[in-house]
């Protein structure tokens, strides 16, 4: 047949010949290209049994399967029909992330609500969601019992049913062992006790994200419940803050709320875990300046509600809340450490949820029975709030040591007239005087 070139075979398995010599006769294929004859109508007993016929494998260039009779087809045969199968179903999903409420009053038990919701269809969540409760008995029987039969917190969030996958646990490390989140959502006074309980029981890639709403006086003026809790349990921390009233979250009325939070994915994780079509969250950077918004609002909310018992009116309501948003972006700026900017306090955590407490909120409502009464904060929070404590005039006190520590109490009139009404026996009908001499008017 004479020499072959270097390139001695084809695509089609054919021998080329050598440059001038005569073309080689076409060596014997290994597969017949004759045509093959249609199938008789009737079907035969493999395909009866839901198997693929012989002759299905052929096509009319005469290809077979990838091996037939011990005869090797060609590669690009075999790699087609390779390519053509479906890919192999992904690998089983572990058991998603754990998450635990420490905490059960009446905003943690309507965050249960959206939790446990969203926990049970979304696989990246353990369904189970653990759920903190001060143990106390309501009507002879044991809250958590009740929470955990009734699917109800009758006595903080009575009416609001929760998903069966919310479980009370009135034992605080058992409730919250294995936790990969931790939702913080108890007052602020009671957070120390609760993180010296949790020190050491807590896994260190735990995601922690702190509700509550407060501050606390540290060595350097201001210290944040987030950085108690970082201190203590050793956690990466987030805060979510907003106008966010519990009964009407957990009516699934509309609303917003502000993630603050530093590091993105846990911004992300945080953010599919808490919104809903209702319940609308966004994420920004700026934590600190989140939860300080959380915070002051309380103590301008008390404010408010003095106007309202004194019968003051909307106009000066309005111009308690414009000073009191002034004074609390100033303070952000004092005492952040990172940046402080003014489209956080645009943020549903910062003027929405200052509107929100100012007109709806239980700091405003026991604010104005003060004024109207005469009876005492201790007494009108026993009365009035079914067991729940009031935020504002506890931390208008913890600011006004701390402002008196670093001498700027001539700056913050309206915080400073809150505490000195509340605790030093300043008659509330002097509260006007900080609105008419504040340094806005200056």
């Amino acid at each position: 047949m004479g020499s072959l070139g270097k390139d001695w075979r084809g695509s089609q398995g054919r021998a080329r010949p050598a440059e001038g010599e005569d073309k080689a006769p076409p060596l014997p294929s290994r597969v017949s290209t004759a045509p093959i004859p249609a199938p008789a109508p009737r079907r035969g007993p493999s395909e009866r049994r839901g198997l693929r016929p012989l002759w299905a494998w052929f096509s009319g260039r005469g290809r077979g399967p990838p091996c037939m009779w011990g005869v090797k087809c060609p590669q690009s045969w075999w790699r087609g029909a390779v390519a053509a199968r479906p890919p192999p179903p992904p690998p089983p999903t572990m058991g998603g992330r754990k998450v635990c409420i420490v905490g059960s009053g009446n905003w943690g038990s309507a965050i249960a609500k959206i939790v446990g919701s969203n926990a049970a269809r979304l696989e990246q969540f353990d369904t189970m969601v653990n759920m903190w409760v001060f143990e106390e008995e309501v009507g002879g029987k044991k809250l958590t019992e009740i929470i955990n039969t009734q699917h109800e917190n009758v006595k903080y969030l009575p009416g609001h049913k929760l998903p069966p996958n919310v479980v009370a646990v009135p034992d605080l490390l058992k409730a919250a062992a294995g936790a990969d989140i931790l939702i913080f959502v108890v007052p602020h006074q009671f957070i120390g006790k609760l993180c010296e309980q949790l020190k050491d029981h807590v896994k260190k890639e735990t995601i922690g994200v702190s509700l509550i709403k407060g501050v606390d006086e540290g060595p350097e003026g201001l210290k944040l419940i987030s950085h108690i809790i970082r201190e203590w349990l050793g956690i990466e921390m987030s805060v979510l803050m907003g106008a966010n009233i519990a009964n009407e979250v957990a009516e699934e009325k509309f609303c917003e709320t502000t993630i603050g939070c530093k590091n993105l994915e846990h911004g992300h994780i945080l953010k599919e875990l808490m919104q809903t079509h209702n319940f609308r969250v966004t994420v920004v950077p700026e934590a600190e300046t989140v939860e300080i918004c959380g915070a002051l609002k309380n103590v301008v909310a008390v404010g408010a509600g003095f106007c309202d018992g004194l019968s003051f009116g909307d106009n000066t309501k309005a111009a308690v809340i414009r000073l009191g948003l002034m004074e609390m972006i100033t303070f952000a700026k004092l005492f952040c450490k990172g940046p402080v900017t003014s489209t956080t306090f645009l943020e549903s955590c910062g003027i929405a949820d200052l509107i929100t407490t100012c007109y709806g909120g239980r700091n405003r409502r026991v604010a104005e029975a003060f004024a109207r009464t005469g009876k005492s904060i201790e007494q009108l929070e026993k009365e009035l709030l079914n067991g729940q404590k009031l935020q504002g005039p506890q931390t208008s006190a913890e600011l006004n040591h701390i402002l008196k520590h670093k001498n700027l109490l001539e700056k913050f009139p309206l915080f400073t007239a809150v505490y000195q009404i509340c605790y030093e026996g300043k008659p509330i009908a002097d509260f006007i005087k900080c609105l008419q001499n504040h340094p806005a008017h200056m």
